[in-house]
């Protein structure tokens, strides 16, 4: 389909770009990638009076060490992130969730932050952001801010930032130590995953000391399996862990479509965050 009418702006600096957000108001759509917006665009789900390309800023590119905590701009695209050896070294799930998004020609284009910014709940990325602790930066018209992933996604294909804001860097703390896995259940290569589960489990003395573990469609959010990470400290083996996935669905909301009904999506929840845990805790 054809998309509707709109002007557009291709600032070459943050700050410009703030303020060209900031003049348009709540009429105006980012564009990174486009891998988000394009389609929501043809179909006629976004109608934006403006259309703000950032592809342009180079300060929004690249990865980089500050102590314990890597900083990725949000224009780097996939293809980038899984590439970096700083983040293969330092945040192994977020470069093989990575790896797992829809094909190349996407990962060539799609960026980081416009995943997250996109907000959508059966995105990979968005639930290996809530698994990593990650803070993600925006800039506005009185500054920058940092947001944590716990409280970035508000809703469906919703977030925090606000309309004059713009999405510039997203800070992952390093996990070195941790074992991680990335596990997801879809009916095509490029589709949307029905259920994803991102784990990173640390171990002491043969037995999981800590976990963390974030869900992709299981509500109109990404989650974590808040009871399953509970009863995963101390355990010491398949059985335990088992036991521990079955509370992998507590407390989430999964919606019903043509691709699954919530029960099964809490059935999937359950055996994919089992099959995670296993493989990140080296007992698969």
């Amino acid at each position: 389909m054809i998309p509707p009418a709109f002007d557009y702006a291709r600032p070459t600096s943050v700050d410009e770009a703030v303020h060209t957000l900031a003049d348009a108001g709540e009429e105006a759509k980012v564009l990174a990638g486009g891998q988000s917006l394009l389609p929501l665009l043809r179909l006629r789900l976004a109608f934006p009076e403006l259309v703000v390309d950032v592809g342009r800023i180079p300060e929004l590119r690249g990865v980089r060490e500050d102590g314990d905590t890597l900083v990725i701009g949000a224009l780097t695209t996939h293809h980038d992130v899984i590439r970096d050896p700083l983040v293969r070294r330092h945040a192994g799930l977020l470069a093989a969730a990575t790896a797992t998004v829809a094909d190349p020609a996407v990962r060539h284009r799609g960026t980081l932050g416009g995943s997250l910014a996109h907000a959508d709940p059966a995105g990979d990325l968005p639930a290996v952001a809530l698994a990593l602790d990650a803070e993600l930066v925006a800039a506005g018209p009185d500054g920058r801010r940092t947001i944590p992933a716990r409280e970035f996604f508000l809703d469906y294909l919703q977030s925090a930032l606000a309309p004059d804001e713009l999405l510039v860097e997203v800070r992952v703390p390093k996990t070195g130590g941790w074992g991680f896995h990335y596990e997801k259940f879809h009916r095509a290569a490029q589709a949307w995953a029905i259920v994803g589960v991102a784990a990173l489990v640390r171990r002491d003395d043969g037995h999981i000391a800590k976990a963390r573990i974030g869900l992709a469609n299981m509500g109109s959010t990404p989650l974590r399996a808040t009871r399953t990470e509970e009863a995963l400290s101390g355990a010491d083996g398949p059985a335990a862990v088992a036991r521990a996935a079955e509370a992998a669905a507590e407390g989430t909301r999964p919606a019903q479509d043509v691709s699954a009904s919530p029960e099964y999506r809490e059935h999937l929840a359950r055996v994919l965050t089992r099959r995670a845990v296993l493989n990140a805790g080296g007992m698969g």
